[in-house]
């Protein structure tokens, strides 16, 4: 889900559809659209040597996409042993469930009601499905269940709509809270300095080849854009449709709405630490 506030100079990345890593590929879903780019990245993650593939964000309920998906996984000689949830909007989750009765899997995720199983994810946990070594991180703010996966052997990271390949993401208020996301973008920081991680690979949009580039991107861009709104308040916008006008002036106003969701945020956080 991306926020229109991109700013010129992003980084960017190549890679849409197909092998990212030794151990990851996308399938990409046919949901293109403003709010998802391209559409969303379904991630097949498998050791190499492996017969096992972990699947992460399903997608859409797209039956064609879920069979697709599958249909890659078998091809490379993989039965698909477990699905993964980075957060609980439709275009990464709608299709979850109808995923894992194709597949016969477990549905794992932060939220009880998305998952499928009695076995969720937290901070610490370790997904060990096939061999392959992922990390739960979780990365609350983007939406208060927002997770991200680890892959070291890789030097990756799997971010869900947390870092975007392309423009920048939505803090989805009120369940999405900016101080949280700015801690989860300094946790994520925290990866490609001290653990090397220097790919992203993203809900939406293409892969990043500069992690740590594009996550002190990200919260450049949300330090100037919380000073924007703090001006824009301190000049009479009080209220967020006001600030969204003022601050997005050159933003297509079909997106406008998305904004609105970042703007009603970044005026919470203002609030509480008595800015404005």
């Amino acid at each position: 889900m991306t926020d229109a506030a991109a700013l010129p100079g992003q980084p960017r990345g190549g890679v849409l559809s197909g092998r990212a890593t030794a151990r990851a590929v996308n399938v990409l879903a046919p949901n293109p659209s403003a709010m998802t780019l391209d559409g969303t990245n379904t991630w097949i993650v498998s050791e190499p040597d492996s017969d096992l593939a972990v699947v992460v964000d399903p997608g859409p309920l797209d039956d064609v996409h879920l069979r697709a998906v599958i249909d890659t996984a078998e091809k490379a000689g993989k039965r698909v042993a477990l699905t993964l949830l980075t957060h609980g909007h439709p275009d990464h989750a709608e299709g979850a469930a109808r995923f894992a009765e194709l597949t016969r899997t477990k549905v794992r995720a932060l939220d009880p009601a998305l998952r499928l199983g009695d076995e969720g994810l937290g901070a610490g946990d370790v997904i060990t499905t096939g061999g392959v070594e992922m990390r739960v991180v979780p990365t609350p703010g983007h939406t208060a269940d927002s997770l991200c996966f680890h892959l070291p052997a890789d030097q990756a990271v799997l971010t869900g709509d947390t870092v975007l390949g392309r423009g920048t993401t939505v803090v989805a208020h009120p369940d999405g809270r900016l101080g949280d996301y700015l801690d989860s973008l300094r946790r994520l920081r925290s990866l490609t300095v001290d653990d090397g991680v220097r790919l992203v690979l993203p809900g939406h949009g293409p892969v990043l080849d500069d992690a740590q580039g594009a996550i002190e991107f990200y919260l450049a861009h949300r330090a100037s854009r919380l000073a924007q709104v703090e001006t824009a308040v301190e000049n009479g916008h009080v209220s967020a449709s006001e600030v969204v006008a003022h601050v997005y002036a050159d933003v297509d106003r079909s997106l406008w709405p998305a904004a609105e969701l970042s703007v009603r945020a970044q005026l919470a956080y203002l609030r509480e630490h008595g800015l404005i």
